[in-house]
């Protein structure tokens, strides 16, 4: 029984008194007379009731969590709250049903309250709402979808998964897919489904049927998403007798083999909600008994439409009875009817999710002396002609002796680069219509091999409002949310920055004007100093501090560079023609690696150079390395990037990869370099990182 505030002065009072009691006995000398009894004192007011399910409330690790609300006043909007369920902050998504956090950040949700549709909000900060610039979704009659309800998210492949109630089958989406699209594929299933579960690591799908059983299917990616077998489980008493009814919530924890269930029972009842866990569950098939049920009055589980997992603590998104319940130690104890171990007063929530905040995100560019192990390098290929190459994103190995994949982006294109989570970023012009765009390719680093862009998987950014026209270089910043892109067209020279998430014709959140007019060819980006480095072809290079800082506080457009470098020697800027290309800068060292085209007529002139001290150089700057020379094979090194201590160069006008060992300390002059291979125009070089 717990005590009221009063009582517990009372408590305290009398304890010490018995202490007093207790150590004047242990003096020395004769008791006094005992005096007279004081009169009592006036009871204290009874302590104020606490708030009905809160009494004792657990204390569970700190942590954040987000609601999709359905109810009529607060639909297509997501709550962020604590582990009590206590709100926090609210988000405008414009959608109403089941959602999922990536492991990259970004917030995937599915809506039927108008069309239906997935929308994904990247970069997920809690605060913002959805808007086209950061987001995107996917909607149309070519999508297939009737009613979307719970969605799981393949991490790997990058895929989304979609429990489609009245389409009554999965839809299956590349994590890159935007607008009125095909899915990647449908499975149709046997009855209406509400929400699912992807074992990515052993390929098993797991989806919650409205007519009370789990249907398991192995096998579903490397079918290509046709499995030929699906078992049914039926959670069933010890007589074989079905005791499910209706599911919705499922949660799988695939360490221990074991899955929990909801069930809504009648959807118009308000207390027949029922929560069953089944071990084993990857193998089960036919009537199972579950190792725990629990149902009746006192769990509040009424329309129980969502369920996740932390720990062994079960959060339950309890609709009819505008709750977040939470049963701890869910996997243990009595079945039967089990009071929830917290519940939070929550308006028609529909789905629930964990968020979690990202590690740093770091970008393979921007680490170019750490000693690491890379999984290979990445070249496009930019014919002037049509050929067999002509849209080739291709991986070789790290000392340029094999071929590992080759990508068909199905269109001339110019650069690519690689998001953290191995999302391609294609530069792409048409010279014929004076347009240009960005491809953005789902898991071009680890699933593509053999395949080409496809709507189902990936989207453009394209459009009048992009101000894209001669697109070429370009750098990811995967932890600001953002691909900086040069472009060199004559009229609107500029970088511009985009959201790979946004989709379509879209403006810039930011465009960065080099003073007079010139161009860039190229552009790298520094998080630590937060500085973008402009290759100009006029041969120098324009420097733009506190950029995404500037982003962040409204400016839309930066004109005029804070530092100009002019590459020189002996004091002396090199002679014409001078023509930047590829850039790469290095925190770390502080080094800025350039490559000169000189004239692109030429297949000689090509010169490779160091910049030392690049974070502070202004002007004038003496190079500390230069190489050139018939040698060094540099004609058109167009594209360049630091990894390990070695550079890689796209050597486009003599048809090459070429790698320069150890280049921040080599010597001037004209040096071979240490590895080479032949690969047909090559426009732009990335290096792949492990992770």
């Amino acid at each position: 029984m717990e005590l009221n505030k009063t009582s517990q002065q009372k408590l305290k009072l009398s304890l010490l008194a018995t202490a007093m009691v207790f150590a004047l006995s242990a003096c020395d000398g004769d008791d006094g007379a005992d005096g007279l009894n004081g009169a009592d004192g006036v009871d204290g007011s009874p302590g104020q009731d606490g708030v009905p399910g809160q009494d004792g409330a657990p204390g569970f690790a700190a942590s954040t969590f987000l609601v999709a609300n359905n109810g009529d006043a607060n639909r297509n909007t997501v709550s962020v709250v604590d582990q009590n369920a206590n709100s926090l902050s609210t988000v405008i998504t414009g959608a109403n049903e089941g959602i999922v956090f990536t492991e990259g950040g970004a917030l995937v949700q599915a809506g039927d309250s108008d069309l239906p549709l997935l929308r994904t909000l990247c970069n997920f900060d809690t605060q913002t709402n959805y808007m086209m610039s950061t987001g995107k979704e996917i909607t149309g009659t070519s999508t297939g979808l009737v009613n979307p309800k719970g969605i799981t998210f393949a991490e790997d492949a990058g895929l989304v998964m979609v429990a489609d109630f009245n389409g009554q089958k999965v839809s299956v989406f590349g994590g890159q897919a935007a607008g009125d699209v095909a899915p990647v594929a449908e499975i149709m299933v046997s009855a209406k489904p509400w929400d699912l579960a992807y074992d990515e690591q052993n390929d098993r799908l797991f989806v919650a049927l409205t007519d009370g059983t789990l249907a398991v299917y192995d096998n579903v990616a490397g079918s290509g998403f046709a499995p030929t077998v699906m078992r049914s489980v039926v959670p069933s008493d010890a007589d074989g007798n079905q005791i499910s009814i209706n599911l919705h919530g499922i949660a799988y924890e695939p360490m221990s083999n074991r899955m929990v269930l909801s069930d809504v029972g009648d959807a118009a009842v308000a207390d027949d909600g029922q929560i069953f866990v089944l071990d084993n569950v990857s193998s089960a098939d036919g009537a199972v008994v579950p190792t725990r049920v629990i149902g009746g009055a006192s769990t509040q589980l009424g329309n129980p439409v969502d369920i996740i997992l932390t720990g062994s603590d079960l959060r339950v998104a309890e609709k009819s009875n505008d709750a977040i319940l939470v049963f701890s130690n869910i996997f243990n104890g009595e079945s039967g009817d089990i009071e929830p171990t917290l519940s939070t007063p929550s308006v028609k929530p529909e789905s629930i999710a964990e968020f979690k905040e990202r590690e740093a995100m770091e970008d393979a560019s921007d680490d170019g002396i750490t000693t690491m192990p890379i999984m290979g390098l990445s070249v496009s290929s930019n014919p002037s002609s049509e050929s067999a190459t002509t849209g080739q994103v291709a991986q070789y190995s790290a000392v340029l002796s094999s071929e590992l994949s080759t990508f068909d982006a199905g269109m001339s294109i110019e650069s690519a680069a690689f998001t953290a989570n191995g999302d391609g970023v294609i530069t792409y012009d048409n010279v014929d219509t004076l347009t240009g765009g960005l491809l953005i390719v789902n898991r071009l680093k680890t699933m593509r091999d053999g395949m080409e862009y496809s709507d189902s998987f990936d989207h453009m950014i394209a459009g009048s409002e992009t101000g894209l026209i001669a697109p070429k270089g370009l750098d990811i910043a995967s932890d600001a949310g953002v691909v900086f892109v040069a472009d060199v067209n004559e009229t609107t020279p500029a970088v511009r920055v985009f959201s790979p998430c946004a989709s379509g014709n879209v403006a810039p959140l930011l465009t960065l004007e080099a003073a007079n007019g010139a161009r860039p060819w190229d552009v790298d980006y520094d998080p630590v100093t937060d500085s973008a480095y402009l290759a100009l072809t006029n041969g120098s290079v324009a420097v733009f501090e506190e950029v995404v800082r500037r982003m962040e506080s409204g400016e839309t457009v930066i004109t005029g560079e804070d530092r100009l470098i002019v590459p020189a020697s002996g004091g002396a800027a090199f002679a014409a023609p001078t023509n930047i290309h590829g850039i790469d800068y290095d925190s770390q060292s502080d080094s800025l690696v350039i490559s000169d085209v000189g004239s692109a007529a030429d297949a000689t002139d090509g010169k490779l150079y160091v910049i030392s001290g690049a974070g502070r150089a202004d002007g004038l700057t003496d190079v500390s390395v230069n190489i050139a020379g018939p040698n060094s094979m540099l004609g058109n090194p167009v594209d360049l990037m630091l990894s390990n201590g070695h550079v890689y160069v796209a050597e486009k006008s003599n048809g090459m990869i070429l790698r320069f060992d150890n280049i921040l300390n080599s010597a001037s002059g004209d040096i071979a370099p240490t590895f080479s291979m032949m690969y047909p125009a090559p426009e732009s070089v990335s290096v792949l990182s492990v992770k």
